[in-house]
């Protein structure tokens, strides 16, 4: 059997590590199942890829203001209707189907929107039978994803299924809250910390897989009487990271894009909190280590939605640009009180989730691709009937042309 997994870009993001981490919870329980991911963007023109997602990228961070009124009139409206994509739909549901014919799956699992809205309109044409499944990698859901035809969602929270109840009319029994998912080897707790409060406190300052936002803007604001050390993950950001190096601060580390999720839960381990970004799968892995999470900036468009929603629920303290940003890290994590209601909150959420133990995300994932590989079995064996039915009309209206001559 086989599973697809679609992220959309190349570039390592969120899409590609939750279709990572499912991928880890199915290959550490079996060889039965094997998980392919393409990046369509990727499959689909190679250039493109690569255009599309160097546009991308200078555009959040050199005009974040017009990036964020594109994405609130085009991606994520009042209305939450599709948006529309007929001028490039077909060039890629052609792409798609080709794709689907070379790696025949038996279940397809989209974590971007775009792929997912494909899919969509493929099951909704009947063209394909096999399960598709949406597992979406913020903490809302924006108007690409493709709703209509697809068979399971796996959301981030339990309002966002509520949404989809109401406003989408989608079957509740297809709809599964599981959270973001994560690896594995991020499930556990960190072990508890044994810090006084005189003692400095380790800080990892997370900005993505390209290290953006002004972390050397905020590090400027740093006491330097030491309180905090600070371990910087610089993503793919070269200049960033020898910005840093140039600091020669013993209180400052640096890190290049760290690729082991060993050595990254390592520093999750080592850490008193994190200052990131609101990604969904950043805070998804801080949440699951009960790491403090303080937002330093929010990029345009998806992230200040999921600022929103995790403010709302108190699961990450947003810092104040105007005041000492260690100032408000001390206030938190130097008082209990505010530590265990904290906690009360993550804990809340994570209470709320149905479907999170990995066994049961395993047994669903593998249900899937059965009956995809049934269904798929069933529509060949058709196809073969149709084919031998019709090449025995055509010899009995031979035979009979026959015998009539």
């Amino acid at each position: 059997m086989k599973i697809l997994f679609l992220p959309l870009f190349k570039m390592p993001s969120g899409h590609h590590r939750v279709a990572d981490a499912l991928t880890g919870i199915i290959e550490k329980r079996t060889s039965k199942i094997q998980c392919k991911k393409v990046d369509l963007l990727s499959y689909s023109s190679t250039f493109l890829e690569k255009a599309v997602s160097q546009v991308y990228l200078k555009w959040i961070e050199h005009t974040p203001n017009t990036y964020d009124w594109a994405y609130k009139h085009f991606a994520y409206t009042d209305s939450h209707k599709h948006c529309s994509f007929k001028g490039i739909e077909f060039f890629f549901l052609n792409k798609i189907e080709r794709l689907l014919e070379e790696e025949r799956p038996d279940a397809v699992v989209c974590t971007h929107g775009f792929p997912s809205l494909l899919m969509s309109r493929l099951k909704n044409k009947n063209r394909i039978k096999i399960p598709v499944i949406n597992v979406y990698t913020d903490y809302f859901i924006n108007d690409i994803w493709g709703r209509e035809g697809i068979d399971y969602h796996f959301v981030p929270t339990s309002e966002v299924k509520e949404q989809m109840i109401k406003q989408y009319e989608l079957d509740e029994r297809r709809i599964f809250v599981t959270g973001i998912p994560v690896h594995e080897t991020f499930l556990m707790p960190r072990a508890a910390r044994g810090h006084s409060i005189s003692s400095p406190k380790t800080i990892i300052i997370a900005g993505g897989s390209s290290g953006l936002g002004d972390i050397a803007g905020l590090l400027s604001k740093a006491n330097p009487s030491f309180a905090f050390n600070y371990i910087i993950l610089c993503g793919n950001n070269s200049q960033l990271y020898n910005e840093l190096k140039a600091l020669d601060k013993p209180n400052i580390s640096p890190l290049p894009y760290i690729s082991s999720r060993e050595k990254m839960n390592q520093l999750y381990e080592q850490a008193d909190a994190i200052i990131t970004k609101p990604g969904g799968i950043t805070v998804s892995e801080a949440l699951r280590k009960e790491l403090p999470i303080f937002i330093h900036s929010a990029l345009p468009g998806q992230e200040d939605v999921n600022l929103h929603f995790l403010k709302e629920k108190q699961l990450v303290y947003a810092l104040n640009r105007e005041t000492s940003f260690e100032d408000q890290m001390a206030a938190v994590l130097n008082d209990e009180l505010e530590l265990r209601k904290w906690k009360r909150a993550v804990r809340g959420y994570f209470d709320s989730l149905q479907l999170v133990d990995t066994r049961m995300l395993f047994h669903f994932l593998y249900m899937m691709a059965s009956e995809g590989a049934y269904l798929k079995q069933m529509s060949e064996d058709m196809v073969t009937k149709k084919g031998i039915v019709s090449k025995i009309k055509k010899y009995a209206k031979k035979i009979s042309i026959s015998s009539n001559a």
